[in-house]
């Protein structure tokens, strides 16, 4: 096995999706003279949105928010399709010098880190086979996303083998799959489910959306209103982040007043849909979810099209169990069987923490269920390595950006000090039940929990819940606090990894619930 370059890199990011383009633009941006790369294992930039391939693929969240703190999302709609995203992540990464600095067609198999010699090296394999080889950089910074990305989660579906049509996984979205015509049922009552139920129904397909649980849905304007007035009559940058904060502030008022007034929340989404929905849908049988406004994350419809699809006639919707596949179809709990050409399983994702490379520090293997998180975006135990995060219940790159500008302090920190090693320590054992990393009750969430590191229950091991206290912590809180251990020797760094800590404090604003940290995307 050889090494990439003779010369170890400052920093090596995994991943060129939004978060790991948006870490490398900001790496040149404020550290323009660190020596990084980017290893991606898909053949294009774009990560989740590269993947994501099926009908009407968009973002789930108003991009004026989304988009990166640093760069204007200038498209007229709000709600994006996949391909605008994949263009704004592109444009960041050409404007910024970044393209040159990936490696496309490879994969991290696993990382391994020397305190003897204060660096990780990473096992590289190119996606398409062939020899294996190691690069060494000081810093590691995972931008690896959240899931599996070679399969998503289908649950083992009684009969499905006696089913005659097609069944497909939204994840892996066949390219010659022709919907004209065609009797499709989507299983599933998420994000993806109502996306593809109104774009099928466009396409000509005859659309029911079988759904367990419902969810709570949204109707948002496809283009806000409030932009091009915005940046007709304001600077551009000054546009933008009123246009940005406008959407950020009006997401965060909905969360809080959600998690204070439950119950006045749910009247006033069912509401809404009841008004959207065509006679013979009943909004208390089809949008009356079992649990509180965002206890699961809440689904955006752009201009209604969900609703719009439902009064057409070309959907409908289904509030039942799977029971089994047959060969016509799906039959429900009723004992109804929904007569099916094609079955998406619109049913989850499968949540995997570092693409499932395997971390080693020292020769020992990193179980991270049993470690702890520091600052929610490093992990007691293993020096110089990050992982961006993102908010759940508030626009991811508002997180990843913060991260990631701590990331670049951190950096610029060290080098200053003349530190080789930065290692986050575990909690003390008062200390250390903080409970789940992340606090939803959505399916995929549940399922993964025990492969993800924990929580502590005190700063700097639990994670904030306030983007406000987020920023005094990631722009402009000390970077030296009982959480972590600089080194500047090998000895001192082996020796950091077997630290223990005593108890943290909590730090100011933090008593605040707007939104909650996830892991990464």
């Amino acid at each position: 096995m050889r090494f990439e370059s003779a010369e170890p890199l400052d920093v090596l990011i995994i991943g060129a999706g939004l978060s790991g383009v948006g870490a490398a633009c900001q790496l040149e941006r404020q550290l323009p003279h660190l020596r990084y790369a980017v290893v991606e294992a898909r053949q294009a930039i774009g990560g989740t949105l590269d993947l994501f391939r099926y009908p009407g693929i968009r973002s789930d969240t108003d991009m004026y928010a989304l988009g990166y703190g640093w760069k204007p999302w200038t498209e007229p709609d709000a709600i994006a399709s996949g391909e605008q995203i994949r263009r704004y992540i592109r444009e960041a990464a050409e404007e910024h010098g970044v393209v040159e600095k990936i490696r496309f067609g490879t994969q991290v198999t696993g990382l391994s880190w020397s305190s003897e010699a204060g660096l990780w090296t990473a096992r590289l394999r190119p996606s398409e086979g062939g020899p294996e080889t190691e690069l060494q950089a000081r810093f590691v910074y995972g931008c690896t996303g959240y899931y599996r990305y070679d399969a998503g989660y289908t649950p083992p579906f009684e009969g499905l083998d006696d089913f005659a049509g097609r069944v497909v996984h939204p994840q892996h979205w066949p390219e010659d799959l022709e919907v004209e015509g065609q009797r499709v049922v989507v299983i599933g009552s998420g994000a993806t489910a109502m996306t593809l139920v109104p774009a099928l129904a466009e396409r000509g397909a005859r659309v029911t959306m079988l759904q367990r649980t419902p969810t709570y849905v949204v109707a948002m304007p496809r283009k806000d209103p409030f932009a091009p007035l915005a940046r007709a009559l304001l600077p551009e940058a000054l546009a933008y982040r009123l246009i940005k904060w406008r959407g950020v502030a009006g997401q965060q008022l909905m969360v809080r007043l959600s998690r204070r007034f439950p119950r006045w929340m749910r009247r006033r989404l069912m509401a809404a849909a009841a008004r959207r929905l065509p006679e013979h849908l009943d909004a208390e049988v089809h949008f009356n979810p079992p649990y509180d406004p965002w206890d699961q994350r809440l689904c955006l419809v752009p201009d209604g099209d969900l609703f719009a699809a439902l009064r057409s006639g070309r959907a409908t919707i289904v509030t039942d169990t799977t029971e089994r596949f047959v060969q016509t179809g799906v039959q429900v709990g009723s004992g109804e069987v929904l007569e099916a050409d094609i079955v998406v399983t619109a049913t989850g994702l499968q949540l995997q923490l570092m693409g499932g490379m395997h971390i080693v520090v020292d020769g020992q293997l990193v179980d991270a269920p049993q470690r702890h998180t520091y600052k929610g975006m490093m992990i007691s135990g293993v020096p110089n390595f990050a992982f961006a995060t993102g908010y759940t219940t508030a626009p991811w790159t508002l997180k990843v950006d913060l991260v990631t500008d701590y990331v670049c302090r951190l950096l610029a920190f060290m080098a200053e000090r003349g530190h080789t090693q930065v290692t986050p320590r575990p909690p003390p054992p008062e200390h250390a039940d903080g409970g789940a990393l992340i606090d939803l009750s959505s399916g995929y969430v549940q399922r993964g929990l025990h492969l993800v590191p924990r929580q502590g229950a005190t700063y700097p091991w639990r994670l904030h819940m306030s983007y406000r206290a987020d920023v005094a912590l990631f722009r402009e809180g000390s970077l030296e606090d009982a959480g972590v251990r600089f080194t500047g020797d090998a000895a001192a760094g082996a020796a950091a990894v077997r630290a223990a800590v005593g108890a943290g404090t909590e730090p100011p604003g933090s008593e605040e619930t707007p939104q909650r940290s996830a892991t990464p995307r």
